[in-house]
């Protein structure tokens, strides 16, 4: 079945819809976890970077750098676009 421009029944929708939902949600669990390591785990290194503590970068902006990744990962490999139809869509 081609990702784009395909006529999806409302079964099949629903069964993309959960399998996006499904895998946003791992991804979250994921990035949950990369926090804990990233931020708690490389507490006891002594690394700086721009006179921070590497569990600071990492626990933060290390985090937001991951999770842009991931949704960018998940936009173009796994979610499909299509259209969810409705009564209003002439307006």
């Amino acid at each position: 079945m081609d990702k784009h421009n395909c006529a999806f029944n409302d079964a099949q929708k629903f069964s993309l819809v959960k399998r996006e939902a499904i895998y946003t949600g791992l991804a979250l669990v994921g990035l949950i976890i990369f926090w804990l390591v990233a931020g708690f785990g490389t507490s006891a290194v002594d690394v700086k970077i721009f006179h921070l503590p590497l569990w600071a970068v990492l626990g933060t902006v290390g985090v937001w750098l991951a999770g842009i990744a991931i949704a960018a990962l998940l936009s173009r490999k796994l979610f499909t676009d299509m259209d969810l139809g409705g009564d209003d869509d002439e307006r």
